[in-house]
This record gives structure tokens, sequence and C-alpha cells, in this order.
């Protein structure tokens, strides 16, 4: 089946946000709209919508012009087996003593290494993205340092696959939330399929608010890879889960972002330790100081 794409941009969230709403209206009805600020510097959103059927031309015409945007640009795409293509283009990943991996790689975990595994179709927190592999990372320096995790969460976890790194560095249990039930299913898949499942529990939650995480706080160890604005959100909360001496690790974070989430957890007694930025993005370990 044939899909295709339309995508313009224009200036402005909200002008940006009504286009998108407004291309859910068009006739052929899109499978998909989304709506993303660039990360260009530019100012500029992007709205690009995903149809099985090709979209009305003169709609997208008459939709770019009522509200200021650039002309649609209208692709077909190829079909694609994406599964297979990720096989191919994603390659393991070695990230400090951890090797994440595909069943179709099982045969290339090095002797010596921690190895996590993540199906090729669950791309999101493959290792690949410099925010998961800054996070990988993070945690091989910590433990090299001689850090010790006995009381781990993994907010936002997607794949859970910081989770799992740290359940193969410690004994202890780990405890992982997400927001999304999709991603807490597919969290719990990867723990199964890791032979991890008595080791990190998952459970839905928006951030620290659920009764197996209160009950579990403070934490020594808490990974955070997730966006800017929410980061910001949870410094508060941060504070109050997060143990004296413990580290945080942040990231989901532009690197023109970075100064600004250190202000704010630093005004909160959670203090920058290390940071690593790969290509746009950054990596932040905090620590709260002992009093």
């Amino acid at each position: 089946m044939p899909t295709f794409t339309a995508l313009t941009t224009l200036p402005g969230k909200a002008a940006a946000e009504k286009l998108g709403a407004a291309m859910e209206q068009l006739d052929p009805e899109p499978t998909g709209v989304g709506v993303f600020e660039m990360e260009d510097g530019s100012g500029l959103w992007e709205v690009g919508g995903y149809f099985t059927d090709r979209p009305d031309d003169t709609a997208l015409t008459l939709l770019a012009v009522a509200i200021g945007a650039k002309p649609f640009v209208v692709s077909e795409l190829p079909e694609t087996d994406w599964v297979a293509h990720v096989k191919r283009e994603l390659a393991p990943v070695r990230a400090g003593r951890f090797f994440v991996y595909g069943s179709h790689d099982a045969d290339q975990v090095p002797d010596g290494a921690e190895p996590l595994l993540i199906e090729a179709a669950m791309a999101f927190g493959t290792g690949h993205h410099g925010t998961t592999l800054g996070c990988l990372r993070a945690l091989d320096r910590l433990a090299q340092s001689g850090f010790v995790g006995r009381n781990v969460a993994d907010i936002g976890c997607g794949t859970a696959v910081l989770a799992m790194a740290a359940a193969r560095l410690w004994p202890d249990a780990v405890l992982a939330s997400d927001i999304d039930s999709v991603a807490v299913d597919v969290a719990r898949s990867n723990l199964a399929a890791n032979g991890l499942s008595d080791r990190v529990r998952c459970v839905e939650a928006a951030g620290f608010d659920h009764p197996d995480l209160l009950a579990a706080s403070p934490f020594d160890l808490v990974f955070a890879n997730i966006l800017k604005g929410p980061l910001v959100a949870l410094a508060s909360d941060m504070t109050r889960h997060l143990a004296a001496g413990g580290c945080a690790i942040l990231s989901g974070i532009l690197v023109e972002q970075a100064d600004e989430v250190i202000e704010v957890y630093a005004g909160v007694g959670i203090n920058l330790k290390h940071r690593e930025d790969i290509v746009d993005w950054t990596t932040l370990t905090l620590g709260r100081d002992l009093p």
C-alpha cells in the first residue's frame, strides 16, 4: 500500500497547531499528523501528514495560503519492510560495558560485555540515539567510579533499556515508569526477553506519581531521558525523591538547552557532576549533596 506525505513549514507554534488540526479534517483523511518545532534555530515549525491515498493538492494549497505556510510538498514513499530495514541499518551499539543489540546480532555479543537485547522493531531506545547512548555511558562512568545503585528509578523508561542496564550491574530491584501504556507493554516485553522481569518492575505513571514509586522513594539513582520541558517540571519532585548523595542522569536535552536545565536543578540543590554532548544532544549527570 503506498504512503504519501505532505509537509510544510511556517513560523509560530499556534499557527502550526492550527494548521495541524485543520489537516485532520481533510478528505482523504490523513492516517497521522505531526507538528514539530525545527531544531535548526530558525523558529519555524514543520507540519506534516501521512496518507494512504494521495491528498487533495487544491485543499492543501488553500490551507497553506489561509494560515500563511509555505506550499505543501507532497511525496510518495516507497514501500519498505521497516523491520528488515532497521535490522540492516541499526548495527549493535557499544556504550562502555553495555552492548545493545537485536536478536539478529546475538552472535556478536563480546565476551565480558553486559548484553541488552532490544528488538529492531522497538527503534526508540536502542542506544543509537545520542540521548540513550549518553545515559548508558553516564551509567558506566558512575559504576567505574565505585557508585553502587541500591534503589534505582527510570522515569519515562521507553524500552526500559536504562533500567535493564542498571539491573545488569546491581542485584537490587529497579523501578521503571512511563506515561504511555504502549511503552510500558514494550518495556515489559524487553524485560522478559532479557530475563530481567524479576529485577525490574515497570508501571504506568507520570513522573513519580505511582504508589510503588512513592513507597520506594527516595532513590539513590534516577534516570530521566525525556525532554527539556518535562525535566524542568520534574525538578521539584526530584528533590523529594532523590536521596542525599544520590545521582540523577538526565537527557533528552538539546545542547543549547543544557545550561537552563543545569541552572534549574542547581536551584533545587542538585548540581552538575558531568556533562557529555553527543552531536545535538546533552546528557547530564547531577548529584544531590549530602547535608
